[in-house]
């Protein structure tokens, strides 16, 4: 099942539908369900009364895609960016003079926690941030969570994961290499937007796409302006999506409607690239790029990149003062 938070494009801005999305690839409708629905709510029911609920909300008229405004299918209390694809971890490193992939990437999943008021629609238009000349995207899918769970086992876990989409991590890494040169970070490097979406598809939905490990094993490809520039399975990651919830919920409240991402898969990123070979190439992205990303039996996220239009204020210099001396 497919679920989608929306608006019509005769609604006020703030108006915010749930709905059920029925059709594949850019033929598809959206079908609301009752008004007050919570999208997480729909994730944490029983099966039945999900069904049921979805049943009577194809009963109702729906909306092809020029009649709709796909919103982020939350607004998560919280999200936490992992990182589990070895060969990514692996280019970024090689980036940055390194041997490889550390043998402490080994030892847990480790992840930052990112802006969650940054998230952004499917097929929003993304401002070009401030201060960067390395705009960067990052190719990764998303859990969102749907029931509290504190050190849960990675069994518990499961139960807890209502459900999948697409997330585009954007990045600005000349920003953010600054920052964590200061063993801090990234913070202004990543806070302006992360894409998420098209909708939330149930994680039952996907149950028969795990490989013999029980990862979820679903292609993901990232192209710009109609060029793919990197692909991956999700099979790849280190660690599974249960195996994260636990980690995060050890000592720890994982709340509902939280969003918890995988990192970037392999070649996900145009840095891992320029990491591998030394080069910008391919180039940063630039205002009029198009990037889009596709997960298997997911769905499919498009985003431009346009001028900035904000008046931002100038960045502060530190006050400097004479250390050790009387």
């Amino acid at each position: 099942m497919k679920l989608a938070a929306f608006r019509l494009t005769t609604d006020a801005p703030d108006v915010r539908r749930v709905g059920l999305v029925v059709g594949e690839g850019r033929t598809w409708w959206v079908h609301p369900f009752d008004d007050g629905t919570d999208l997480v709510e729909l994730l944490a029911a029983e099966p039945e009364a999900r069904e049921q609920a979805a049943d009577q909300a194809a009963q109702s008229d729906g909306h092809q895609p020029d009649e709709v405004v796909l919103l982020p299918p939350v607004y998560p209390p919280a999200m936490r960016d992992f990182l589990t694809f070895e060969a990514h971890v692996d280019g970024m490193e090689r980036g940055h003079g390194n041997p490889g992939v550390p043998e402490d990437w080994y030892a847990a999943p480790v992840f930052l926690f990112m802006a969650p008021h940054a998230v952004t629609g499917a097929f929003d238009d993304v401002a070009m941030p401030p201060d960067t000349e390395r705009l960067d995207f990052e190719l990764e899918i998303a859990a969102v969570v749907c029931r509290d769970v504190r050190n849960a086992s990675p069994e518990e876990a499961r139960s807890a994961i209502g459900g999948y989409c697409v997330m585009n991590d954007w990045s600005a890494r000349d920003v953010q290499g600054r920052e964590m040169k200061l063993k801090l970070g990234p913070s202004k490097g990543k806070d302006f937007a992360t894409t998420i979406g098209p909708w939330v598809v149930t994680a039952d939905e996907l149950d028969g796409f795990r490989d013999e490990d029980g990862f979820l094993d679903l292609g993901m490809s990232v192209s710009v302006n109609g060029v793919e520039v990197g692909a991956d399975r999700s099979a790849h990651m280190g660690w599974s999506f249960e195996q994260l919830v636990s980690h995060a919920s050890r000592a720890s409240w994982v709340k509902a409607g939280e969003v918890l991402a995988s990192g970037t898969c392999a070649s996900g990123s145009l840095a891992e690239s320029w990491g591998r070979t030394g080069r910008l190439a391919p180039p940063p992205l630039r205002v009029g790029d198009v990037i889009e990303m596709t997960i298997e039996n997911i769905g499919t996220i498009r985003n431009t990149v346009v001028e900035d239009d904000e008046d931002v204020p100038p960045v502060p210099a530190a006050r400097r003062r004479t250390v050790g001396v009387a």
